[in-house]
């Protein structure tokens, strides 16, 4: 503490300044230590009352203070005034709380920070607690509210697009753009302009990212964060007496349509919130992943990082019976795979059959009677005991698809269940979207339909491995809730199953939120069915999960040359091998190539554990053609660049890799291909390569 009205609290990879004086509190700075003071310190410690307070919540009947959409500058935020602090440390987290009192009412807010020993993460949530005698309905709460940052004049701002099938499309503009200097000396007050960036419903991650980051263009710094929500989410950036504000937060009254009553004595906490620092995006990145690692539920699956085969994409596409399955379980056994996965379809004794095709998907066959989740005895003449025993017996881990949040609208479990075990809209109607009813994971009942579920499959069948699915999507009240409780419920399930490994999926990555992250092993990254596609995808992914969690799918087909099956079989290289195809129908060749792919990834996974991720050609467009990812494992002092060329007027390239510029003597081995059509040579300061034909694709070692 350096004055009374001012605190300084940190580590050695992260200090935050607080100006905690008589007015509403305010952290005013964010930086690593070592970094200059700011010559001009507005809003700073020792500066002038200026920026954003620490926090800024709204009530029902209390609005925002001044006039304007945005988020900040709520009335009941500036009036809020410090009480205490406290700072602890322990396990390896440094923590501190500050608690604050509104005079005018009965609202003890505490705000909570954490940041592990040496790493410059910064993790924020809010507590609320109604120390009134009436009950208050809070309309919005943020989980982290930041000033002091640089001008918007040197700031760029970037976001992630995320769709179906083209997830993680980074882009970035001046943030000038979109927060236009309006002449504040002659209207007394900053503009309204910002940017604001939402996540809606029950699909967190459809449309963008729970994330953003802000780099200045005069020194390279980055801050880089994620909203830690599996339900809505909003952030907001704009200016406040010439320095830029950030403001993250769960869902808001006017954004989702969500409150939260308070009664007197009760607490609610916002979503978890976290801001990473870095020498620009790729080491904000390497921070935050060191974060993700630390905050996450420990699986012995992120130690062994097993093969997984998935036997839908671009193979039996939710048809599986057991004369189909056979085949592929001893093709998949032969090319390497560790886990085998039975995919959608499974428990449908409408459509399909041994010989009948599969009758799913919205709108008819079983999509709208799911729920139960029983085998069909239909596809599986011998039961399903019998192939999960033939997976066993190839020396692979079986598993199940399993969509568990939703139940059909034919299904029995609808009207067994109460109808408040199920997600309603204003009335008591049921929430039903496409056919099918949302679970609410809040309720004993639903809670306990689905312990029967998972603990008969895996507890009774012996299955190993879950995909948790969800093909929905919602914004009915109670998602925040819900979601809260469905975490909960997964953490439950692994506590009485501990071996057991879940991937998370949401028709794709479109739950890929940093909550899921911080309880599932895996997440998948994407639905994209074309190859030349894929590598983008595959490229970004490690920006939203670690590479040991992102699950990213190889899907080789027997029509395909020897380049194009090296060309699929190296999107997934660096990060979790999800192998799908008909193997069962390669040549001895073509499944030769297959099984040098996952004997190279095999004798690197260890690395990927602890590797952080860089982008030689920065962060890929989607239609670039060359493509480029970067993993630095520290263990073994190596660096892996996977390169992908999907075609254009020249295969050759250089990749910078500025963490071994200068170094004369770096050993270069190219991994795959086993048989390289390119090569790679280093010059003293980058990667040179080249690709014989497009599409075409190296991962190199360097040493």
């Amino acid at each position: 503490m350096t004055r009374d009205d001012s605190y300084r609290w940190g580590h050695s990879g992260l200090e935050a300044d607080f100006d905690l004086n008589g007015r509403a509190p305010r952290l005013v700075r964010l930086t690593q230590p070592g970094e200059p003071e700011p010559k001009e310190a507005t809003g700073a410690v020792g500066g002038a009352e200026t920026g954003p307070p620490l926090v800024d919540v709204t009530l029902l009947g209390q609005g925002t203070g001044w006039s304007a959409p945005r988020f900040t500058g709520t009335a009941l935020g500036q009036r809020l005034r410090h009480r205490a602090h406290h700072a602890t440390y322990g396990h390896g987290w440094h923590h501190l709380t500050i608690q604050l009192q509104d005079p005018a009412g009965g609202l003890t807010v505490f705000v909570e920070y954490a940041s592990p020993d040496a790493v410059p993460v910064l993790r924020t949530r809010v507590r609320l607690r109604n120390d009134g005698d009436a009950p208050v309905t809070v309309r919005s709460v943020s989980s982290l509210l930041l000033g002091g940052l640089p001008s918007p004049d040197v700031l760029d701002v970037h976001r992630a697009r995320n769709d179906w099938g083209a997830e993680c499309r980074w882009y970035e503009e001046e943030l000038r753009e979109s927060v236009p200097d309006i002449g504040r000396a002659l209207h007394g007050h900053d503009g309204r302009a910002g940017i604001r960036l939402a996540g809606h419903g029950s699909w967190p991650t459809d449309g963008h990212l729970a994330m953003g980051a802000f780099t200045d263009r005069t020194d390279g710094r980055c801050w880089l964060w994620q909203i830690e929500s599996a339900a809505s989410w909003l952030w907001e950036a704009g200016e406040a007496d010439h320095h830029t504000y950030l403001s993250l937060s769960g869902p808001t009254a006017d954004d989702h349509q969500w409150h939260h009553v308070l009664a007197p004595g009760a607490e609610f906490a916002s979503e978890y919130a976290a801001i990473a620092l870095g020498d620009g995006f790729d080491g904000a990145l390497a921070a935050l992943t060191s974060y993700r690692r630390l905050i996450r539920r420990p699986h012995p699956d992120h130690e062994r990082l097993p093969v997984v085969f998935n036997d839908y994409m671009n193979t039996l596409m939710g048809d599986p019976t057991t004369r189909k399955l056979l085949p592929l379980i001893d093709a998949a056994a032969e090319a390497g795979a560790e886990y085998f996965c039975i995919d959608a379809g499974w428990y449908d004794d409408e459509g399909g059959g041994e010989d009948g095709a599969a009758d799913g998907g919205e709108g008819g066959g079983w999509w709208d009677s799911v729920g139960a989740w029983l085998p069909s005895a239909r596809r599986f003449p011998g039961g399903l005991e019998a192939v999960l025993g033939r997976i066993r017996e190839r020396g692979m881990v079986p598993g199940l698809w399993l969509e568990p949040e939703v139940v059909g609208v034919r299904s029995p479990v609808a009207a067994e269940l109460p109808d408040d075990a199920f997600l309603r809209h204003a009335g008591g109607v049921r929430v039903t979207e496409q056919g099918r009813h949302q679970l609410d994971l809040t309720h004993p009942a639903a809670r306990a339909h689905l312990d029967r579920t998972v603990d008969r499959i895996v507890g009774d069948w012996g299955v190993g491995y879950l995909k948790l699915d969800y093909n929905i999507t919602t914004s009915a009240p109670g998602l925040l809730d819900h979601s809260r409780a469905w975490l909960s419920w997964l953490a439950a399930v692994l506590d009485r199953h501990p071996g057991l490994v879940v991937e998370n999926c949401g028709s794709g990555g479109m739950r890929m939120d940093g909550a899921s992250l911080a309880v599932t092993q895996l997440q998948s990254t994407s639905d994209q069915q074309d190859p030349l596609r894929y590598p983008p995808i595959a490229a970004s992914a490690p920006t939203v999960a670690p590479p040991e969690q992102g699950a990213v799918w190889a899907y080789p087909q027997p029509e395909f040359t020897d380049e194009e099956i090296g060309f699929t079989l190296g999107s997934a290289l660096l990060g979790r091998v999800h192998l799908s195809g008909h193997l069962d129908r390669m040549t001895s060749r073509q499944l030769e190539l297959v099984r040098d792919a996952v004997a190279t990834y095999k004798g690197l996974r260890g690395e990927l554990r602890t590797a952080v991720p860089f982008w030689p050609l920065g962060l890929p467009r989607w239609t670039d053609a060359w493509v480029a990812l970067g993993m630095r494992a520290p263990v073994a002092g190596a660096t892996y660049v996977s390169v992908w060329w999907r075609g254009g007027n020249s295969g050759e390239q250089v990749l910078p890799v500025p963490h071994l510029a200068g170094q004369q003597e770096v050993r270069v081995e190219i991994l795959h291909p086993s048989a390289p059509a390119g090569t790679a040579e280093w010059d003293g300061a980058a990667l040179r390569v080249t690709v014989a034909g497009a599409p075409g694709t190296l991962l190199v070692r360097l040493m």
